[in-house]
């Protein structure tokens, strides 16, 4: 209710509130207001803050935000959505994007307004991510042009003018896989559990990995039991002569245990008889040596586990300098098109970059104490003892500063996820981060890892050629690449970062060894302090391996070599996730919702990194 005192801020606040939870139609939905991008979780909206003037734009964008996060309360189901889930990365993205997509579509298709709204939100936030800007298909991200055309499918209305160029690149290709069928969506969009089929099999029709639908898991098993319900009578029959063997067997194991007890009772009874004949000083010379245990072998065998992380070859793995994967008038370009994308961010990155800098130079200016019997002579208060021979001469000694010789590490995630907006900004944070520390004379090296090729590569054709054998470990080739050496100068390194821009460069990841990697190059490092900052948006992802392995074989990976490097190394280890929580694996770790966060992130972590207290007491080394 509004009151006399409220301004049109909150008055605006409170209607957008009930608006809310009016459309969601959940009473007890909490709605904040803040800087942060939109977005859920669990029963808390938060939605932008609006401005004070409420001028009409602003105001459909918020709507808009509020609007699309109230019907996907209303329309979507977790359960569903959850079991119809891909598998694949890529395709879990898309597959997410579509659910949105519907849950929009059903609400713009009853009211007007909310159509409006939503139409205003969707153009502001592309026009923010530079949507308007690209001119290579690589650009965009494919899980945005399918929401936008599944859209366009259930509601007829084009893609918002800033992404319309974006989607008409990726338009061709996606009719020419799915032809027609993305028009059918509409006849789903009240049926969250049909829609869900039908995305799948539009995206397995993409090639994307969406894995085994659950329903045919089930028919399988049914299958499978039944099978071996029918063959029953005849294990039957096979239980009950193994049953009357081992009757047989047990009755002749009883007569023999009957035989040697008494044989045991017998040896027993003559010891005994001995024991009583014996005087003193008569037995055996030497006294009896300590009996061996049983030792079962079986438990302790000297064999690998089949199950530990390895590599099936590492013949194809390649780690190789960013200035030698392009030739360098491609890598001018791409430097180019990295600062046009980015010229409205450098300006507030720059702020923060030049914080931290003054944060660090404070921290490594020089002190003195002064008045001391010993140290170096203090010219300052000769004139004292001139003038005063009885007074003692002064000495003085410089203060130890509390800052250390640091090196950083900056290892970024170059997923085929992170294409376009994510690994623009990466690039760009990098950048000016590489160019602050250097001023204070704090090392920089950044480093980026994926893969050389989709789905496997020659690591996965020399598995075929082998026969494929059971238990192979890690089917991809990798590539580690190397933006910028820690003892390279920023000048010289400056045109590598745009190579994170090139189409074909990001693939898969797998952040296990990617992760050992960045490690060790640190520890040969004669830095006394060491930083490894991994900047990523997801688990480690590679189809190859994980289909001939178990689900969780590269994250497993990942948790141990984590759990190695935050308890038994020197090195400090903290990650950044985008959109994509990674605290649930690195102790030290911060989860971002947008990738504009990323910039002021990275340079606040390593604020409260440098300010931190030099640690007590030594760190247990690498083993």
């Amino acid at each position: 209710m509004t009151t006399q005192n409220d301004t049109p801020v909150e008055a605006f606040k409170r209607s957008t509130t009930a608006t809310v939870r009016a459309m969601s139609r959940r009473a007890e939905v909490q709605v904040g207001f803040s800087s942060d991008p939109p977005g859920l979780s669990g029963q808390r909206v938060r939605v932008p803050l609006p401005a004070r003037d409420l001028n009409p734009v602003e105001v459909a964008k918020l709507r808009g935000a509020a609007d699309a996060v109230a019907l996907r309360l209303r329309y979507h189901d977790a359960t569903v959505h959850a079991h119809r889930m891909p598998l694949g990365d890529a395709a879990r993205q898309a597959y997410d994007a579509m659910e949105q997509a519907r849950c929009e579509a059903l609400g713009s298709r009853d009211m007007a307004g909310v159509a409006h709204n939503l139409e205003a939100a969707l153009d502001d936030r592309y026009t923010r991510q530079g949507f308007d800007r690209f001119e290579d298909r690589g650009q965009v991200p494919l899980s945005e042009a399918l929401r936008l055309m599944a859209r366009e499918a259930m509601t007829g209305a084009p893609p918002p003018p800033a992404a319309a160029h974006a989607v008409d690149l990726w338009r061709p290709w996606i009719e020419e896989r799915l032809g027609k069928d993305m028009k059918g969506l509409a006849n789903y969009a009240g049926d969250q559990e049909a829609y869900a089929k039908t995305v799948r099999r539009l995206l397995a029709d993409l090639d994307m990995e969406v894995g085994q639908e659950a329903d045919q898991e089930e028919e399988e098993d049914q299958q499978t039991q039944s099978s071996e319900d029918e063959e029953s009578p005849q294990h039957g029959q096979t239980r009950g002569q193994d049953e009357d063997q081992s009757d047989s067997e047990s009755m002749a194991s009883s007569e023999m245990q009957d035989s040697s007890e008494a044989g045991d009772s017998a040896e027993e009874g003559a010891g005994e008889e001995g024991d009583m004949e014996m005087g003193e000083g008569e037995g055996a010379e030497e006294p009896a040596g300590p009996g061996q245990p049983w030792r079962n072998d079986a438990n302790r065998r000297n064999e690998p586990d089949p199950n530990a992380y390895k590599a099936f070859t590492t013949q194809y793995d390649e780690v190789v300098d960013a200035a030698d994967l392009c030739d360098p008038a491609e890598l001018e370009r791409l430097r180019h098109l990295l600062d046009q994308q980015l010229q409205h961010l450098q300006g507030v990155i720059s702020k923060l970059a030049n914080r931290l800098q003054r944060r660090l130079m404070a921290k490594q200016q020089r002190s003195w104490n002064f008045d001391l019997e010993e140290g170096i002579l203090d010219a300052a208060r000769l004139a004292r003892v001139v003038a005063n021979p009885v007074l003692p001469l002064s000495f003085k000694k410089e203060k130890e500063m509390d800052f250390r010789d640091t090196v950083v590490s900056l290892l970024i995630d170059n997923s085929g996820s992170m294409r376009g907006r994510p690994i623009s900004i990466a690039a760009m944070s990098a950048d000016i981060l590489a160019r602050t520390l250097e001023r204070c004379a704090v090392k920089v090296e950044v480093l980026g890892f994926t893969t050389r090729a989709w789905k496997g590569g020659q690591a996965r054709e020399a598995w075929v050629a082998a026969g494929k054998p059971a238990h192979p470990g890690r089917l991809n080739d990798l590539r580690h690449i190397v933006y910028k050496a820690a003892d390279m100068p920023w000048r010289r390194a400056r045109k590598n970062l745009g190579l994170m821009l090139r189409e074909g460069i990001l693939k898969e990841n797998i952040d296990g060894e990617a992760l050992q990697w960045a490690h060790n190059r640190l520890l040969g490092r004669p830095e006394q302090r060491r930083i490894l900052m991994v900047i990523s948006d997801g688990a480690p992802v590679d189809d190859s391996t994980l289909s001939v392995n178990a689900g969780n074989y590269l994250e497993r990976h990942l948790r141990q070599t984590i759990e190695q490097i935050e308890t038994r190394s020197p090195v400090e280890l903290v990650a950044i996730g985008i959109g994509h929580d990674v605290t649930r694996y690195y102790r030290r770790a911060v989860t971002i919702v947008d990738a504009e966060q990323l910039g002021g992130t990275m340079m606040n972590k390593l604020a409260e990194l440098f300010d931190e207290d030099d640690r007590r007491g030594g760190r247990r080394g690498w083993r």
